[in-house]
C-alpha cells in the first residue's frame, strides 16, 4: 500500500484547575483520577491501534503521558517521536486567563463552540487559520517520511480539528464546528492524489 494512515488521538482530560483557564500551550497536568477511571478506554485503544506503527506526540507532556497510558494498557511500548508542529493552538498573552475574562479582549465575535473565532489571533499567539497551516505542513511531512505506514499521533483538540480542515480543505470556523473529545480517535489517509477522512471523534469502545 502506498497510502499513509494516520490515527489521531486527543490527549486525556487535564486536571480541574487547568480546565478553568485558557491553557493553550501551557504544559498542564492530566487529571489523575480520570486516568484511573478511564482504564477501559485505554485498553480499547491499545487493542484498536495498528501494530506496528510510528508514534508521534507534541512537545507537551499531556500527550506523552496519554501515549504511555495506552502502552500500560496493553499496546507494546514504542519510541515516541516529538513533532513540534503538532502542538495545540498558542493563545499567547491570553493563556492563563479565566474563561470569563476573555470576551472583553476579543476583536471578533467568539465561535459557537470555541472561545475564539477562526481568524482571531491572540497577542503573541496564533489564529486557528495559522494552526491549520502549521498542522497541515506537519502531516504532509509525516506522510512523505513514513509513506505507506501507520502513524499514531497523540495530540490536541485544536490540532486534530486543524488536521481534518487541512484534509477536507475547509475554513477555520468550519473546523471549529467539529467535536473532538478527549481520548477520541480520528482516522485519515494520505493517498497520492488526496486525503481521505475515515472517521472523526470515534470514542474507544464504541
Amino acid at each position: 500500500m502506498t497510502e499513509t494512515r494516520f490515527w489521531l488521538i486527543r490527549h486525556a482530560l487535564v486536571e480541574e484547575n487547568a480546565r478553568a483557564i485558557l491553557y493553550g500551550v501551557m504544559d498542564v497536568a492530566l487529571c489523575e483520577t480520570t486516568l484511573l477511571e478511564q482504564g477501559p478506554m485505554y485498553r480499547s485503544l491499545a487493542q484498536r491501534l495498528p501494530r506496528p506503527a510510528v508514534w508521534l506526540v507534541s512537545p507537551l507532556t499531556r500527550t506523552r503521558r496519554t501515549a504511555e497510558a495506552i502502552f500500560a494498557a496493553g499496546y507494546p511500548p514504542t519510541e515516541l517521536i516529538v513533532e513540534p508542529d503538532l502542538i495545540e493552538q498558542s493563545l499567547g498573552e491570553w493563556q492563563g486567563l479565566p474563561h470569563a475574562e476573555l470576551p472583553a479582549r476579543l476583536s471578533l465575535p467568539s465561535h459557537a463552540f470555541w472561545p475564539l473565532a477562526g481568524q482571531e489571533r491572540p497577542p503573541g499567539g496564533e489564529s486557528m487559520a495559522e494552526v491549520i497551516a502549521r498542522t497541515g505542513a506537519a502531516l504532509e511531512r509525516a506522510a512523505t517520511t513514513h509513506r505507506g505506514r501507520d502513524v499514531v499521533a497523540v495530540t490536541h483538540g485544536g490540532t486534530i480539528r486543524a488536521a481534518v480542515a487541512h484534509a477536507l480543505q475547509i475554513g477555520p470556523d468550519n473546523a471549529l464546528n467539529l467535536s473532538v473529545q478527549n481520548l477520541s480517535l480520528t482516522r485519515m489517509e494520505r493517498h497520492r492524489e488526496a486525503w481521505r477522512v475515515g472517521c472523526v471523534n470515534e470514542l474507544p469502545g464504541y
